[in-house]
């Protein structure tokens, strides 16, 4: 005996409901599955295109050695156009959107994506001191978000467009970056011994030989360790000046340890 949710050929066909308001006799309603219609066929490309787009994007951050790379950003993608797929089918897992009963609105699902994806995008970014490190990688995380949630409804262009945009800005825009004039900003802490202590303006007169200005000055003594510390924020026009600066201490016999740490991103 044949299953009334089969068809001829024995196949499922969808899932039959009945309405359940006591006083309507609601004729039949199907819920239709994705089979051999071409919604499997959208589906597979847009979630490919997904994963292709967002490894592609990855391989950039992955290549210059940041935390979210490859397999991140990829995920990312697959992730958010999968969602966005909810929105898209959502006559075949809610029928009372095809019956006119209910209607939903997609852009929640994108405003619910986007929010997670700032948490994910947090934890790349990481402080060091007064620099901070992660800022693109946290941004291009986001984009790829974005890129995912217009793959997933089935906007080419757009997203296309957005994938072509983002790789230029994390590959030529680097290059442009690099030779952009700009000044070069330093974490820099040096200790002497209290007995050979340096004053304060032999240290400015020292940086200002490798042409550095000193944005801010602290000052530590520590008498159990018997060190006195500089502890500032340097800046030059030249990131070379910094190996003319560590080479300059570490010829000093009064320096007992020295840090400097450029900023970035």
């Amino acid at each position: 005996m044949r299953s009334p949710y089969t068809g001829s050929s024995g196949r499922p066909t969808g899932v039959r409901l009945r309405g359940s308001h006591p006083l309507r006799n609601d004729p039949p309603m199907e819920i239709p599955l994705i089979g051999s219609d071409d919604a499997i066929v959208a589906i597979t490309v847009r979630l490919v295109a997904a994963l292709t787009i967002g490894g592609i994007i990855g391989l950039e951050r992955s290549f210059h050695g940041r935390p979210a790379g490859f397999r991140t950003h990829a995920l990312v993608c697959l992730s958010t156009s999968l969602l966005m797929l909810v929105t898209v089918y959502e006559t075949r897992w809610f029928p009372a959107v095809a019956q006119g009963r209910i209607a939903l609105d997609p852009t929640r699902m994108a405003q619910g994506i986007m929010t997670g994806i700032g948490f994910l995008g947090a934890g790349t970014i990481m402080t060091q001191g007064l620099s901070v490190r992660g800022l693109t990688t946290a941004a291009s995380i986001w984009i790829t978000a974005a890129i995912g949630i217009l793959l997933g409804i089935g906007f080419w262009f757009p997203a296309l467009l957005a994938t072509v945009l983002t790789l230029g800005t994390l590959s030529i825009f680097r290059w442009i970056e690099n030779r952009m004039p700009s000044q070069f900003y330093a974490h820099f802490v040096v200790r002497f011994a209290t007995s050979a202590l340096m004053s304060e303006d032999a240290m400015r007169e020292l940086l200002h030989q490798h042409r550095f200005d000193v944005a801010n000055l602290n000052y530590r003594l520590d008498r159990d360790s018997d060190f006195f510390e500089y502890r500032m924020v340097i800046r030059t026009n030249a990131a070379a000046n910094a190996q003319r600066l560590s080479e300059a201490l570490a010829r000093l016999p009064a320096v007992k340890e020295f840090r400097l740490s450029p900023t970035g991103d």
